[in-house]
């Protein structure tokens, strides 16, 4: 990468940091639920990736096969 691309992607990434960091102290922003509604995204996330290892529910269930070939 030469010096001006570094530059340019420097600038870009300080401006979209700017924008990151203003919308969330807004006094409209809506933050805190915002990261709540992410924070339960992820754990379901977790929890459906990890449901068919821990037999946790998960959002999805998996048929359970007794023995071989057996119903």
């Amino acid at each position: 990468m030469n010096a001006l691309t570094e530059a340019m992607v420097t600038i870009a990434m300080g401006i979209i940091g700017i924008a990151i960091l203003a919308v969330l102290v807004s006094n409209r922003a809506n933050t805190a639920n915002v990261l709540g509604a992410a924070g339960s995204a992820f754990a379901k996330s977790i929890g459906a990736a990890t449901a068919p290892v821990t037999g946790g529910g998960g959002g999805f269930s998996l048929p359970s096969v007794s023995g071989y070939g057996g119903y």
